[in-house]
């Protein structure tokens, strides 16, 4: 498969999109002042994630294990966020009598329950996560998280199916 951009200029840019949507993020945490609940929290870790899987294939980009190893792991960072992304866009499409309560902060969950109790309350998400704070062009950031995690899966699997040159 013929790119026009060389297996490290494609990794280097794909990574800059989970980059650039982080950021977005924390603008929105901090500038607009919307608190992530616990499955954007979740699904923050997912971008960093690809990220970084994508920018490891760089290290040792003329290994093609190397390559199919990281970029196996970023498209499955990618089909987490995934996931992630449209268990939120579910929860935000139930209505208002049938979403479940909300909860603590992931702050509060971290330092009360055992690890394991508070990252599966992370992926479960509460009533938090159905509120629909943001839109844009009438998707919620979780729409575009998914739209964009997709995009990602797309993007990470044909770079693994490059031939390292």
């Amino acid at each position: 498969m013929n790119l026009p951009f060389s297996y490290r200029q494609t990794a280097l840019l794909i990574a800059l999109l989970p980059a650039g949507l982080l950021g977005f993020g924390y603008y929105l945490q901090y500038a607009e002042g919307l608190e992530p609940c616990p499955l954007c929290m979740t699904q923050r870790i997912c971008f960093y994630l690809v990220g970084l899987f994508v920018l490891l294939s760089v290290i040792k980009h003329r290994s093609q294990l190397w390559q199919r190893i990281s970029n196996g792991l970023a498209m499955l960072s990618a089909i987490t966020g995934m996931l992630v992304a449209g268990r939120q866009l579910w929860l935000q499409s139930l209505p208002p009598d049938q979403v479940p309560a909300c909860g603590p902060d992931l702050a509060y969950m971290l330092k009360t329950f055992p690890l394991l109790e508070a990252v599966s309350i992370m992926f479960k998400g509460n009533g938090n996560c159905a509120e629909v704070d943001w839109t844009l062009l009438g998707l919620s950031i979780a729409g575009w998280a998914f739209i964009c995690f997709t995009a990602l899966l797309l993007l990470t699997t044909l770079q693994a199916l490059r031939r390292v040159r």
